[in-house]
């Protein structure tokens, strides 16, 4: 896969024991757990060789973490607007927990109490991409499961919302670009191919 001025590759983190529990893991700093570091490594194998105008990741520890063993720690700039979604009252809660008290339950259309709304997370989307489109040739981006779905929706101009239609596993590489004039999606939760298969969540 070549990467051409103007990608934006996104990076999730791997896997930490929330991640895979399923639990709606926002603002709590949970490091990656053994799984998760060999993840983060075979990103960094796969990404080996490749120059980036820009490197930025959440400065949360998870997506620190991957950042460094990936490889790109002394290049990446850490930005808040990048952190995850902050799920207020539901932290930590799985969505099955959610459901047996608000059945049938969705983040992206009922929200969460005590947290942000998906337009306070597409606005900090819309700010990363201003940086992200002035960047002086290719970007790398480590981040979060939800975040990065509302940033690639609203890269290629889509409501917030529709970050719904985006599934993200662990420790998987995704690349935002351009097809002629138009953003595009280019390529979409992928595996590193040293990687471990990823758990869902």
């Amino acid at each position: 896969m070549s990467f051409d001025r103007g990608e934006v590759t996104l990076v999730r983190h791997g896997e930490t024991e929330w991640s895979r529990a399923g639990r709606h893991t926002g603002r709590s700093d949970i490091p990656l757990n053994a799984r998760g570091r060999q993840e983060a490594e075979a990103v960094g194998a796969f990404l080996r060789g490749r120059a980036f105008a820009l490197v930025l990741t959440s400065p949360l520890t998870r997506a620190v973490e991957t950042c460094r063993l990936a490889g790109f720690a002394a290049a990446a700039e850490r930005l808040t607007d990048l952190v995850e979604w902050d799920y207020g009252a539901y932290e930590g809660s799985t969505t099955a927990e959610i459901r047996a008290a608000r059945p049938g339950w969705t983040l992206w259309r009922d929200g969460v109490p005590d947290g942000e709304t998906v337009d306070e997370v597409g606005a900090r989307a819309d700010s990363a991409i201003a940086r992200l489109r002035d960047a002086n040739g290719p970007a790398l981006v480590f981040g979060h499961a939800h975040c990065l779905r509302v940033l690639a929706a609203r890269w290629v101009g889509l409501a917030p919302t529709e970050g719904r239609l985006l599934t993200l596993d662990p420790a998987t590489i995704s690349v935002l670009g351009y097809e002629h004039d138009a953003a595009a999606i280019r390529l979409w939760n992928e595996p590193a191919p040293a990687s471990v298969e990823s758990a869902p969540v």
